[in-house]
């Protein structure tokens, strides 16, 4: 199996569902880089404090993380064994981000209270702006790692059943 793992994908896709599910199913630990990157405040870290968090977490023998941060997946890809990118319709990203309004959140230091403009926008782009970077990356960092890449929720169930649910 696998012991460093990135879980990559547009916001709402189930990233985090789908890595905490990961950490049960292999009792790796899973960081989160949205926890890194914000505080509780809404206010964020700078990015070498977030770097160096990062290496940190980086350096150890076992890991999942969750989180996009294109900025970093060079330096994820570089250390990782596996990558999973949850690549959904843009649709059924907008209506799982807009229904866990207001739900408290391991992977967020805060509870969302609105559906923010410029982060339903940030969704809308992903496919055109964010998708066609990481997959450059993966086709240009990605040799000799697990590269899957899931199109659909049922797609990700069916790969926990086929792989942990023996």
């Amino acid at each position: 199996m696998f012991n460093k793992v990135i879980v990559i994908g547009c916001p709402g896709a189930g990233k985090s569902t789908f890595s905490r599910r990961l950490k049960s199913e292999t009792g790796l630990p899973l960081y989160y880089l949205d926890m890194l990157w914000h505080k509780p405040d809404k206010t964020t870290i700078s990015r070498s404090e977030f770097d160096c968090k990062l290496k940190e977490i980086l350096s150890k023998d076992k890991w999942i993380i969750d989180g996009n941060y294109t900025r970093t997946l060079a330096m994820r890809l570089e250390v990782c064994d596996a990558v999973f990118l949850l690549d959904l319709p843009t649709e059924e990203c907008l209506a799982a981000a807009e229904a866990r309004i207001g739900s408290p959140r391991e992977d967020m230091p805060w509870i969302e209270t609105e559906f923010d403009r410029e982060f339903k926008q940030w969704i809308l782009n992903f496919p055109q702006r964010e998708l066609p970077l990481i997959y450059e990356q993966l086709s240009r960092s990605g040799e000799g790692k697990c590269i899957t890449i899931f199109r659909s929720r049922y797609e990700i169930q069916k790969y926990f059943n086929e792989t942990f649910d023996r």
